[in-house]
């Protein structure tokens, strides 16, 4: 699995600004709440997702919000790798770089989408377009997504995402 670590970063400050939000919070009173001495400016990084906090600094940040820590991990870990409901990610390139002959049309129409301007090397597809696949590369919906799982690389189908 692809860890986008700009990615990963900026939705882990969005959920830490939300979670303060949510309080009635400005940074000011957080960092009352605070047991060490963080600057303003560094809570905003942290929020604005341009700069990395320490385990042990977001773990201080939850438990002043009254928040488990690994609750607000969560949150950002279904944000990040989570397809949306009813959905099946796909790494458009990994599948054009496999050449298994049970894939020959799967590849050609990722081939073609990776040709058009602005289009994701990742793509969600909900369940029927997966199975529609599935039929172009006679198989079913579910031995496409277990031929997809199976794909070397740091793509394909997603394994931390939905399946058919």
């Amino acid at each position: 699995m692809h860890i986008d670590s700009e990615l990963y970063q900026r939705v882990l400050g969005e959920e830490l600004r939300t979670l303060r939000r949510q309080r009635g919070w400005t940074r000011k009173e957080l960092n009352q709440h605070l047991q060490s001495d963080i600057s303003l400016q560094t809570l905003a990084t942290y929020e604005l997702g341009t700069r990395q906090c320490s385990v042990v600094r977001l773990v201080e940040l939850c438990l002043a919000m009254d928040e488990l820590p690994q609750d607000l991990l969560a949150r950002v870990h279904r944000r990040v790798f989570t397809d949306e409901p009813g959905k099946v990610r796909l790494d458009l390139a990994r599948i054009v770089a496999d050449h298994s002959p049970e894939l020959l049309p799967l590849r050609r129409w990722a081939e073609d989408r990776l040709r058009q301007p602005g289009t994701p090397e990742e793509v969600q597809l909900d369940h029927a377009a997966v199975d529609r696949m599935a039929e172009l590369c006679g198989l079913s919906g579910p031995e496409l997504v277990a031929l997809l799982r199976g794909l070397p690389g740091p793509g394909g189908l997603d394994p931390g995402g939905g399946g058919a």
